[in-house]
């Protein structure tokens, strides 16, 4: 915009913008703070500057003061939408980096507010997300929590250069905690899509927002699906939303159950179109064009996307093969405009001529996250690497993977076990006393919190290795500033 520099809207369209009236607002002529974040990356893929410059400095403007940001807003950053989806906080830093590791002189911005407020409220909100990228479902998402730990790093990395090890160090302890759990969150080894491969990664492990469960089974939890989707064991619904983990080097291109996890949404979610592969975001999937060619209008069939084309492209890119095919597949997809368009019809032809298998339906277009990913992709088949990976935590969890010493309880995120000679960190977003027991208080303890400043959190640690096996340790608090008790007990288990 030129008005509010900076401002990407995600598509000057509106899906199926034939069935809306006047009164309705939404539609796609909206800033998403995810989809600028992919704009703006693609637009330094190609070497400009000053767009993505802006872009960061617009999104600065309009965070909040708890670190979040709005789930879109308009040009002017008046928020639209109240979801609360934690990749769309660690986004920003990601690009924030990305300016920083490409050299470019931001001037007297400063983005080492913006970032450590961001990373406070991942820590505190976290790990379990309001929404995941498709902004329908609360839970443990792959994508997520991957963009997430990146985004972590990141800042800890500038934390680093700054000669701020402490600080880095308590942002690292956190990331790692993340890193170290994706698995026993995200991954099902009882799932039933694909005989031969009941482990691989699912869609998302969902959980009540307002109320997580701390240790949420993916192998027994229930997904409601929304469109229309329905209710489905969540080990059963699918996407390649876990393609995330190796993109910013999270996870190995050839971890075991990354390939099990390709087998099956090979087998469940690809589409072979005339102009090249194509993938729908996950099975059940309601947000499309119905069958008969009719509008989305609140239920309907989700289809192929182009950037889980070009998503693909990278992963094939991190597993050391040529990505050409899927950049090819992306130019073959656009209209004679050059414009790619959020969503291509998978069916046959309809007889009425109206969907023509491999060509647009009526979702966005062009989508700016469609061209971002073609971008994208084509700057990291010339460099030979993803654009979009995080060097440093490539480092610290493909190449020398590194180890999680501590468990983290927080009271968004409540631990109910842990497994004994792990330091339980208790974070917390005021000061307090944490008096505790492991012997049903026959007798008490007192610690303090530490107040780590870059973040204006404080905490305190607890190692565990001398307490006996099946010890409870069981605290509550006290609250400096208030001068109050909490006023109830928390337990963790010690197995």
């Amino acid at each position: 915009d030129k008005l509010f520099q900076g401002a990407l809207v995600a598509s000057l369209s509106i899906p199926w913008g034939e069935t809306k009236a006047d009164s309705d607002r939404g539609g796609y002529h909206l800033v998403w703070t995810r989809d600028l974040v992919q704009s703006a990356t693609a637009l330094l893929a190609t070497g400009q500057t000053g767009t993505p410059l802006r872009a960061l400095i617009w999104l600065a403007a309009i965070q909040r003061r708890d670190g979040s940001f709005p789930q879109n807003s308009w040009l002017n950053g008046t928020a639209y939408w109240s979801g609360l989806q934690l990749d769309q906080i660690a986004a920003p830093i990601l690009l924030a980096w990305r300016l920083y590791k490409q050299g470019v002189a931001i001037g007297l911005f400063d983005p080492r507010v913006m970032i450590q407020r961001a990373a406070a409220y991942l820590i505190l909100q976290g790990p379990v997300t309001g929404q995941d990228r498709w902004e329908e479902n609360a839970g443990y998402s792959p994508s997520t929590l991957a963009t997430v730990i990146a985004g972590l790093v990141c800042v800890a990395e500038a934390c680093n250069e700054q000669r701020n090890t402490k600080l880095a160090d308590f942002i690292l302890v956190y990331a790692d905690w993340l890193a170290a759990h994706i698995e026993e969150w995200t991954v099902t080894r009882q799932g039933d899509l694909v005989e031969g491969f009941p482990r691989h990664y699912i869609r998302i492990n969902p959980t009540d927002p307002d109320a997580p469960d701390s240790h949420a089974d993916p192998n027994t939890t229930m997904i409601q699906l929304a469109n229309g989707g329905g209710l489905h064991p969540a080990r059963n619904v699918v996407g390649g939303d876990f393609l995330h983990l190796v993109r910013l080097g999270i996870r190995s291109a050839n971890d075991p159950i990354v390939c099990d996890s390709i087998e099956v949404i090979d087998r469940v979610l690809k589409h072979d179109l005339p102009r090249g592969p194509g993938w729908r975001r996950y099975n059940h999937d309601g947000y499309g064009q119905k069958d008969d060619g009719r509008a989305f209008d609140g239920t309907g069939a989700g289809r192929c996307w182009p950037i889980l084309t070009g998503e693909r492209g990278h992963y094939e890119l991190a597993a050391g093969r040529d990505p050409l095919p899927f950049i090819k597949s992306l130019e073959n997809f656009a209209n004679q405009g050059g414009m790619i368009s959020e969503q291509l019809w998978d069916a046959e032809d309809l007889q009425n001529g109206n969907m023509k298998r491999g060509s647009a339906t009526g979702a966005a277009m062009p989508l700016c996250w469609s061209h971002a990913e073609y971008i994208s992709l084509v700057r990291s088949r010339h460099d030979g690497v993803c654009f979009d990976r995080v060097e440093p935590a490539f480092q610290r969890y493909v190449v020398n993977p590194v180890q999680s010493r501590h468990e983290i309880w927080s009271l968004r995120h409540p631990l109910r076990r842990i497994s004994r000679g792990k330091i339980l960190r208790i974070i917390l977003a005021a000061e307090g006393s944490i008096v505790w027991s492991t012997d049903d208080w026959a007798s008490t303890n007192r610690s303090d919190t530490t107040h780590e400043s870059g973040l204006n959190l404080f905490f305190a640690d607890f190692p565990t290795a001398e307490w006996p096996a099946g010890s409870a340790f069981t605290f509550t608090s006290f609250w400096k500033r208030d001068q109050r008790w909490e006023g109830r007990n928390w337990q963790v288990s010690v197995q």
